[in-house]
């Protein structure tokens, strides 16, 4: 049940994130804060489809 999905930072979109997620309990696109070494601080990450 649980799947792969994608975090692309949203500033840059350059850079992304790899994270499990159960869709059939979270069927919403994920975000989360964490660092993008690019812009060289912390940003939203949203999952890429």
């Amino acid at each position: 049940m649980r799947e792969i999905v994608k975090l692309r930072c949203t500033k840059c979109e350059k850079h992304w994130y790899t994270t499990m997620k159960n869709k059939r309990l979270h069927p919403d696109r994920i975000e989360q804060k964490k660092y993008c070494p690019r812009d060289r601080e912390h940003t939203v990450f949203k999952e890429a489809r």
